[in-house]
């Protein structure tokens, strides 16, 4: 064998090493993914119904709620797109810029459930440990120009990601967003630990010092009076509900994926243990969709307008339901009467 025969040999090897075809995902995937946000979708639906027509005077708490639940609403209508992908052997058949819209739309839905999800907790935190200080997180005027503020970070972030990371071909198959797009290892690795510190470890730990504190003072609540026990039950219910969603929606999603950029950036060869972090990543994505399952709960523990606008709203609907179940009855009592009528007659 000459020189340029074991160049060729040496080369082909190595190609294969970094060559990690795409593999299909079950059709389970998809069904579960579709499900989790179609539910979520309702139930961030009602939420902001409920915020718009049945809450008529704001807090702050009550601007960072419902900001919240745009940022878990907006992802529903990409979630097709998704499951089109895994049906199609995992092949983005969508072009460049459905992808890139996709990648700024789950940024901006990620991202912000998380910036308002912690300050959540800085709000919850202020406004129970520190009642009787002054702060301009207890201003609604303040927060609604800070969740504006935010917004333009969390768009213009989203098109930055977009733009540095486009569809690529890997084996026949459009990738977008995916561990096989080696040519974007270098881009994928810088980006998920900005993301990893900044949107994961960072508010992760802005949470629990406010919830730890906060645990602390409702300990302290005179539980007996019935106002003093609901204040505090309700309290740990919604502090539990956080702490629920950091570690279960977001911080699996975040470890997955930091390991499966270092395996793909250090150790590319080893396909088969791409493939099980790319089925693991999915997975843990369906669990950050729960997020969107359980924003709604924090609403009807964290703000007592919204559990009177909840309430309201059922008894709304419950009346109309009665009468239109006595205007059928009434309509088909009559409807017999005649009928008894024509047959007398």
């Amino acid at each position: 064998m000459n020189t340029s025969d074991s160049v060729s040999l040496v080369s082909g090897i190595n190609a294969s090493h970094d060559a990690c075809p795409p593999e299909p995902q079950h059709m389970s995937l998809a069904v579960i993914l579709c499900l989790v946000y179609l539910l979520g979708l309702l139930l961030n639906g009602f939420s902001l119904w409920v915020f718009t027509c049945r809450i008529h005077k704001w807090n702050s708490g009550a601007v960072l709620q419902f900001n919240l639940a745009i940022s878990d609403t907006i992802i529903t209508p990409l979630t097709p797109l998704m499951a089109v992908y895994f049906a199609m052997n995992s092949n983005w058949i969508f072009g460049n810029f459905v992808c890139q819209l996709k990648i700024a739309v789950l940024s901006i839905h990620f991202n912000g459930s998380v910036i308002f999800l912690t300050l959540i907790s800085v709000h919850r935190y202020l406004t129970v440990v520190h009642y009787n200080r002054s702060s301009l997180m207890k201003r609604t005027t303040f927060v609604k120009k800070l969740c504006a503020g935010i917004w333009c970070f969390l768009i213009i972030m989203g098109i930055v990601y977009g733009w540095l990371l486009p569809v690529t071909t890997e084996k026949n198959h459009g990738q977008c967003l995916t561990i096989h797009q080696t040519t974007l290892t270098d881009s994928y690795f810088i980006i998920n630990f900005v993301i990893f510190f900044f949107w994961c470890i960072l508010p992760l730990i802005i949470s629990v010092f406010c919830y730890s504190r906060l645990a602390r003072s409702v300990t302290r609540i005179n539980i007996s009076s019935v106002q003093g026990q609901s204040v505090k039950t309700k309290s740990l219910r919604m502090i539990g509900i956080c702490l629920v969603i950091f570690s279960l929606c977001f911080l699996p999603l975040n470890v997955v994926r930091t390991i499966g950029v270092i395996v793909k950036k250090y150790h590319p060869e080893r396909c088969s243990l791409l493939l099980q972090l790319q089925t693991a990543y999915y997975a843990c994505y369906v669990l950050a969709g729960i997020n969107c399952c359980l924003d709604p709960l924090i609403y009807f523990f964290g703000s007592q307008n919204f559990i009177k606008a909840f309430r309201s709203s059922l008894r709304v609907i419950g009346v109309k339901r009665n009468v239109e179940k006595q205007i059928e009855s009434e309509t088909l009592s009559q409807s017999a009467n005649k009928n008894v009528v024509l047959t007398v007659s």
